[in-house]
Order: structure tokens, then C-alpha cells, then sequence
């Protein structure tokens, strides 16, 4: 039995496994104009249905005192002020009902259903006046169809009708087998009334739609080439006049052109993207152009970090934005002649089981900032940040984590034997770590590629390091946050030095002297799992590893993956018919003859990023060449809802502690 042998955890007070059903966090803070209040979505989990539940909170900034707003059985959402903070639009879905569209006039706390919508309201923007409220809404379609059954006789049951695919995206992971239609733009009266579809025909839409200051036009970013569906990362920015439902192209050129806002005077639009250089991952860079789409220019080019959610200032002289830089999020402020202030930093994501970088903001009428802020020893709160000063709002887990003793994180230099190139990481010691003892090490290595890691809280990690070991995370070549050249080291070349880079944060941690070099256990998930794969086919040092939703077969996996028209075309130089040598060298596959190392392969049942049959033949291969391994599904999980469900999470941790366990020796 795979469970048999679980550690006790460290102390009654560490992180315990069912304390991930009792963990909160913030998300989506959004201040009100005048800066007085910040509506939230609290996120929280049912222990009776295991599943997380969204509730809509109001904080005054000058009390502190939290008022629920949309609080429940069921779920809510995208809190949107007015222009003049006297309402506040929100997503709301009763238990198993769709999701509406809501709006709650502040100085009576009523709040009333705008429609009765067909499908979920998504992308909120208010009008400048505060008359109108536009939505993006996916809007479906007739389904192709190919012949015809003959006539059902009356009463009859037969199976269901046959399913035609035609479209080159056909599946999503986290949403399935995807129906016929596409998003369209709606706008709809802000006192309710029949909403009315804007858009039609295919395209593909890029999110957060905007209105020109005069209200007589909507920016949105969309693909509408006739070819939009194998371009992957190509779209513009569309000017759409909401009177007559005519669109014009404003800006078109090669990569994405996403998250436009025009300037308070009208006379500039702001957006986020960059030249598609047909790379795997290229930081989005700030733009500006003129209002008729003119005059294109970058704005503070040196950056070299990946920006995004762009806002105007006031005054129309320079904008907020949220950055990644060396795996810590940031809200800065950047002036059109590129001058960079940050306003405030520690942000944290909504992801809480692994410390991945992220987070959210919004600014008031006056400048003062409202953020998602988190840490190392608690998820997202939050705070806000006002001339220089943060003051965090609330604290939602003190309860709980008040009466835990946590695993303490510290950084760890290290310098990567490829180059000597610094490679941020971090170790996580258990709680009571004693630095004269030696202690087993879990390396765990973060997916992606193209993503980071940071110093951040991780309930996973946490329960790793209450079972009694030191977690120890890098962010190698590959990783975000530190330059577009950074990331660009393993183009064409993955998995490569970045196993150089995590070998060298291995040795930093053992030669602090507090690691046993003999007890080295590694695991990861999607890119993280590849790397694992990879790691047991490169070296014997490690006693047992956990490969999770990994790849390991990339002629397979560029194939029948959801993203295969971003995937195939970019990660390679050429596709895999014309160069299958250069696929086969970089899957963990060639290499499964060198594997002795006990590996475990996770992965979920749903998964369409990294679909089950990956993680099924690294299995099958051990298992032919005799090597100790165990599968594990996960029932129902898609591949970035590997955690979702708290009660999975918690199995998921134990099964892989328990496989360490297992081989772990004296």
C-alpha cells in the first residue's frame, strides 16, 4: 500500500494536512475612486463539498472593518466600481445557477441582477458616465455537422449524435472539449434591461475591454485574420464604436498587442505586448501610440521585465503597471519617458500550494494602491500603498497560522556550473531546524518553463517541511522576472543548462552542511515534472523522486496537447516531421535506459496541457526496464487543477512523502 509508512509530522503545531481546507487568501483587490474602501474576493473552502468558495468583502481603509457584500452558498466575483464609486458591479452565481451580472448602489446596500444571461458575464467595464456596462460573453454556435443519422422512431433511445470537429483549437485544459461559439462583446444599461451583443464572427479575444474617455468607443485586443486560429500569439488592438458595432483595427503588426487603455485626454492609448521574434517566451513590453493608432513606440524599453495591467495616471503623464523582477511582483509607475518608480511590492498570486509569483492591484482617483500582498509565512492579504507607506488591511489567517509553528525560508546563493551565472533560490527548513543536524532534501523544481518561483507562501512546501525536510527551489534558465536573455537560454534547447543551474542548488544547500547528500529526493510538476524525469536519467544522487504532470515524449506531447498551435511551432525550430532527432534528444524518454531511481508519475485525469498518456509511458518504462515505480491518477483534475480540490491536495502531498519514505534508507 502506497500510504504505508507515512512520517508523523514534525509537532502537533506544525502545518498539517487539514489545515489547507481551513487556509484563506485574498484576490482581485479593487479601491474605490475616491480611496476610502477596497472591495475583495475572499476565497475560501468548504470542507463539505471540498471545493473552494469566492465571497465579495468591503474593507474601510479607515477603520478596518470588513463588510461581506455578496457572501453565501454561492460564488462571486470581478468587483468593478463606477466611475464615481456609487456602485459597484459584480459576478454572482447561487448555488448551482449561472453566473449573473450584479450591481449594488453603495448608499443603500440593495443590490439588483442587471439580466438574466445565458452564459457567464466575464471582463467588466464601466462607461464614463456610469450609464452603461460593457462584458465580454461566450456566445455559441450551430456545431458543424457531417451527414445525418436516419429518423429516430418515436420514444426510441439512441446513443448520443456524432461529434464534428473542425476548429484548430478544439479543447482547453480546465474547461474540456470546447462548444461552437466564441466571446462577444455586450453592453447592457447600468439599471438593468436586455443586453446587446456588440461583435460576432469568429475571432479570438485578449480580455479586459476599456471605453475611450467620451464614452463613444471600446478598445478590446482580438485576432480577426483570416487566419487567426494558427497565429498564435498575434492580435490587436480594436477601436469599437458601441452605436453601430463597427470595429477598426488600430495597430497591426506581428505578436500580441494586448490590455489597451486610452490616455484621460483621449489623446493616447497604452498596451502591452511585443515584436513576435518566434521564440518560446518574450517579456511583454509597454507601448503607447496615438489615438488613430499611429506613432508606435515602446515605453521604458531598458526594462527587460515582463509588464502587464497597464492604468493611466490621472494627469495622463505616465502609468501604473504590475512587473515581475528577480521572482518578487511589483506595482510600478512608469513615465513616458521611461522612468520607473515601484509603488509596492510583496504580491502574491492566487495559486497558494506553490510558491509561484503573481498577484493583483488597482489604483484610486488619487494615486493610493490597493494589492493582493502575501509572504513566505501567509497567502495574499490586502494592502495598500499610499505616499511611500504600506499598510496592510487585513490578515485573514492569523488564527490559524498564529498557532502554527512554520517552516522558515531563507534565501541561498547560488552559482550555476554551467557559467557561474547567479541563480536565485531558496530553502525552506522545518520548523525546530537545528543547523547542526543533518537533514533528508526535497528539491522541488517549478513548471513552465517560462514561469517563476519566489518567496512566497506554499502550503505543499509546508507540509513537506512539517514532515521534517528541507525544500529547496531555484528558478533556472527558463525562469521569468530576470530578462528576456535569461529566459531566452533554453530556446531550442529544453531541457538544457537549467540542469545545471538546479544541480548547483543542490550543492549550495548540501554544502551548508545541514543537508545529508544521501537523502536528496526531487520532484516537480509540468515542466517541473519533465525536469524530474529528466534529472533521474542525468544522475543517480537522488534516493526517490515524483515526476507530476510531466512531458515525456515531445513528439507526442506537441501533438495532443490543447496548446499544440503555440507549442509545436515555437519550441522547436522546425516541427517534428522534418527534425524528430532534435524532439527525441530533449524528452526525458531517450534517456529512461540511464533511470534507476525509484520514480513515482502523478498526473491528472483531466489534464489537456500535459495530456495522461505522458505521464502513462514514462510509467509503462520503468516498468519494462524493471525500475520501482507507481502511477497515480488523480480523479476529475485538469492540469492547473492538480490542487484544486483540498482533499486531493492533501492526498497528493501524502503520497509523495510516503513514497520518499518508502526508500528513504537509514
Amino acid at each position: 500500500m502506497l500510504g504505508a509508512g507515512l512520517p508523523a509530522f514534525a509537532a502537533p503545531m506544525a502545518f498539517q494536512p487539514q489545515d489547507v481546507f481551513a487556509l484563506e487568501y485574498a484576490s482581485d483587490p479593487q479601491i474605490r475612486p475616491d480611496g476610502s474602501e477596497v472591495a475583495y474576493v475572499r476565497n475560501t473552502t468548504d470542507i463539505m463539498v471540498d471545493r473552494e468558495r469566492r465571497s465579495l468583502w468591503l474593507i474601510d481603509r479607515r477603520t478596518g472593518a470588513q463588510t461581506p457584500i455578496a457572501a453565501g452558498p454561492g460564488s462571486s466575483g470581478r468587483p468593478h466600481w463606477s466611475p464615481d464609486g456609487t456602485r459597484l458591479a459584480y459576478v454572482y452565481a447561487a448555488e448551482g445557477e449561472q453566473p449573473q451580472l450584479y450591481v449594488r448602489w453603495m448608499s443603500t446596500g440593495v443590490s439588483a441582477r442587471l439580466a438574466t444571461l445565458p452564459q457567464a458575464p466575464d471582463d467588466i467595464a464601466w462607461s464614463p458616465d456610469g450609464r452603461t456596462i460593457a462584458f465580454t460573453m461566450f456566445t455559441p454556435e450551430t456545431p458543424p455537422k457531417l451527414g445525418a443519422a436516419p429518423p429516430k422512431p418515436e420514444g426510441a433511445k439512441w446513443a448520443d449524435p456524432l461529434e464534428v470537429i473542425t476548429s484548430v483549437t478544439y479543447r482547453a485544459d480546465g474547461s474540456g472539449w470546447l462548444k461552437a461559439g466564441h466571446d462577444q462583446i455586450y453592453v447592457i444599461s447600468a439599471e438593468g434591461g436586455a443586453p446587446r451583443e456588440l461583435t460576432s464572427g469568429p475571432s479570438t479575444g485578449r480580455g479586459q475591454i476599456s471605453w475611450r474617455p467620451d464614452g463613444r468607443a471600446i478598445l478590446f485586443s482580438s485576432n480577426q485574420d483570416k487566419d487567426w486560429e494558427r497565429r498564435f500569439y498575434r492580435s490587436s488592438v480594436y477601436r469599437l464604436d458601441p452605436a453601430t458595432g463597427e470595429a477598426v483595427s488600430l495597430v497591426d503588426r506581428d505578436g500580441p498587442s494586448d490590455e489597451p487603455v486610452m490616455s484621460p485626454d483621449g489623446r493616447l492609448i497604452a498596451f502591452v505586448g511585443f515584436e513576435d521574434k518566434h521564440r518560446p517566451y518574450q517579456d511583454e513590453q509597454l507601448y503607447v501610440m496615438d489615438a488613430d493608432g499611429k506613432n508606435v513606440r515602446a515605453v521604458a524599453p531598458r526594462l527587460d521585465r515582463p509588464v502587464e495591467h497597464p492604468v493611466w495616471a490621472a494627469d495622463g503623464k505616465s502609468l501604473y503597471a504590475q512587473i515581475t523582477d528577480h521572482a518578487q511582483t511589483k506595482v510600478v509607475r512608469i513615465d513616458l519617458d521611461g522612468h520607473v518608480d515601484t509603488l509596492a511590492s510583496g504580491l502574491a498570486g492566487e495559486g497558494i500550494d506553490r510558491p509561484y509569483t503573481g498577484g493583483s492591484y488597482s489604483v484610486s482617483a488619487h494615486g493610493v494602491v490597493a494589492f493582493s500582498a502575501g509572504g513566505p509565512n501567509h497567502p495574499a492579504d490586502v494592502a495598500v500603498a499610499e505616499a511611500g507607506r504600506t499598510t496592510r488591511l487585513i490578515s485573514l489567517n492569523d488564527n490559524l497560522l498564529g498557532a502554527r509553528v512554520l517552516a522558515t525560508l531563507e534565501p541561498l546563493a547560488v552559482k550555476s556550473s554551467h557559467d557561474g551565472a547567479a541563480i536565485d533560490a531558496w530553502m525552506l527548513t522545518p520548523p525546530g531546524f537545528d543547523s547542526s543536524k543533518k537533514y533528508p532534501m526535497i528539491l522541488e523544481v517549478h513548471g513552465g518553463p517560462y514561469s517563476s518561483y519566489g518567496p512566497v507562501w506554499a502550503s505543499e512546501f509546508q507540509l513537506y517541511a512539517a514532515a521534517g525536510y528541507v525544500v529547496v527551489y531555484a528558478n533556472p534558465r527558463g525562469s521569468t522576472s530576470y530578462g528576456d536573455a535569461f529566459a531566452d537560454g533554453i530556446t531550442y534547447n529544453y531541457p538544457g543548462f537549467d540542469f545545471d543551474d538546479l544541480m548547483s542548488a543542490v550543492d549550495a544547500a548540501i554544502a551548508k552542511e545541514s543537508i545529508d547528500p544521501n537523502q536528496l529526493y526531487v520532484t516537480g510538476g509540468s515542466g517541473g515534472g519533465l525536469m524530474t524525469a529528466w534529472v533521474v536519467g542525468k544522475t543517480h544522487r537522488f534516493r526517490a523522486a515524483v515526476s507530476q504532470k510531466p512531458v515525456i515524449n515531445w513528439a507526442s506531447q506537441c501533438l495532443t496537447t490543447d496548446v499544440y498551435v503555440g507549442q509545436c511551432p515555437y519550441w522547436f525550430a522546425k516541427p517534428v516531421w522534418e527534425d524528430e532527432p532534435a524532439f527525441w534528444a530533449h524528452s526525458p524518454l531517450s534517456l529512461v535506459a540511464n533511470v534507476t531511481t525509484p520514480t513515482l508519475v502523478l498526473g491528472g485525469t483531466e489534464d489537456h496541457r500535459t495530456p495522461p498518456s505522458e505521464a502513462e509511458q514514462f510509467y509503462a518504462a520503468l516498468q519494462l526496464r524493471g525500475v520501482p515505480t507507481a502511477l497515480v491518477r488523480v480523479p476529475g483534475a485538469s492540469h492547473h487543477g492538480l490542487a484544486l480540490r483540498p482533499s486531493q491536495e492533501a492526498a497528493e502531498v501524502s503520497a509523495i512523502l510516503a513514497w520518499f519514505e518508502r526508500y528513504k534508507g537509514d
